[in-house]
């Protein structure tokens, strides 16, 4: 038997590798496995929110060798206790497992989120609560997997220790002005651990216009126990809460929510009044031509008269377009005093002052 020599055998190989790389219908580099692998979650953050932890990140967009990543198809959460005093477990990769860590949530991103989960564009949001305690500290991890199972290494390590929020604000008060509601609340006494209160705490005042969502008035939250919230529309019902925040040097931690109170913001201030009113005699009646409001709210002119020395009593009122009004219920031979005033628009209208007063003798 004739054996071939080992550089025929190399030979062929190399044969066979060409015609295989010739018939797949596209030619370029090979590119190793782990050079295709989705890169890992980024953006790590995570917020205490009373009793559980909300955990947020970005998804992949790339993959190891720089090109775009359109398929990731799953991602999954990881969880690890540690003690406080011990530095973290590093996070390594076995098979879609981290080793030392809890799978705690498996997120397909092709399915309805489940309860507990939020998935905006490529951002996702976990709220954990179970099996956490107060005190304790957390180390949390992702992967990202792409339409054909293969995962990324895991994410930067999150450490979060699970601080114990404050008790909801009490005695929360919302009194309306115009345009602005005044809020005042008394500070909670307690953490939801039932150790009292102590260090710094801040507050998010929540407000909801109607029947909406309540979200945050001002982009950080405030020191103080009172807040004038301005630049509101009048005779729209406002409904508010007041959230504390416990400041901590090891992090910050949303406290439970306080009762809900509701407040309508109404216009109480009344227009200019009306200026250079005069009066123009005639014969069984006084025409009354005035100066307008400067305001735009103006509604309407009230027309006053009185008698001698009687007090004025309204005798009519006109359109804001209107301002002359002719005065027929007169009769010859009296003297009458006049004045004007404004009406805004209000649900109750705020009325001006008086306008120059003039009396008027009629022939």
């Amino acid at each position: 038997m004739i054996y071939p020599s080992r550089r025929a055998v190399v030979a062929v190989g190399l044969a066979v590798a060409a015609l295989a790389l010739g018939g797949c219908g596209k030619k370029g580099l090979i590119v190793a496995p782990e050079r295709r692998l989705p890169l890992p979650p980024d953006g790590m953050h995570a917020v205490v929110a009373e009793r559980a932890i909300v955990v947020s990140w970005n998804n992949p967009r790339v993959r190891a060798d720089g090109t775009r990543l359109r398929d990731v198809a799953v991602v999954r959460l990881f969880r690890r206790e540690e003690a406080a005093d011990t530095a973290p477990k590093p996070a390594m990769l076995s098979g879609d497992r981290v080793v030392g860590y809890e799978e705690i949530a498996r997120i397909p991103l092709d399915v309805t989120p489940p309860a507990g989960v939020q998935v905006q564009g490529g951002t996702v949001s976990v709220t954990d609560s179970a099996g956490l305690s107060f005190g304790r500290r957390y180390v949390y991890v992702t992967t990202a997997e792409d339409g054909i199972g293969r995962s990324s290494p895991p994410s930067e390590r999150l450490v979060v220790t699970l601080l114990a929020g404050p008790a909801a604000p009490s005695r929360v008060d919302a009194q309306a002005g115009d345009k602005e509601v005044r809020l005042k609340w008394e500070a909670p006494r307690s953490f939801l651990d039932g150790m009292p209160a102590s260090g710094e705490l801040r507050y998010i005042v929540l407000r909801a216009a109607g029947d909406g969502a309540l979200s945050p008035v001002t982009p950080k939250p405030t020191t103080g126990t009172t807040l004038t919230d301005t630049g509101l529309e009048n005779d729209t019902t406002y409904r508010y809460a007041i959230q504390a925040v416990r400041v901590d040097p090891v992090g910050t931690a949303l406290g439970a929510t306080s009762v809900v109170v509701a407040a309508t913001p109404v216009d109480t201030t009344p227009p200019s009044a009306p200026t250079r009113l005069i009066g123009i005699q005639a014969e069984g009646s006084t025409r009354l031509v005035w100066d307008a409001s400067p305001e735009e709210d103006v509604a309407l002119y009230a027309v006053y008269r009185a008698e001698g020395t009687g007090a004025f009593l309204r005798i009519a009122t006109t359109q804001r377009i209107t301002t002359v009004y002719t005065d027929r219920d007169v009769q010859s031979g009296r003297t009458y005093r006049y004045a004007v005033t404004a009406l805004d628009r209000a649900q109750k209208a705020n009325e001006s002052p008086h306008s120059n007063e003039i009396s008027v003798t009629l022939p």
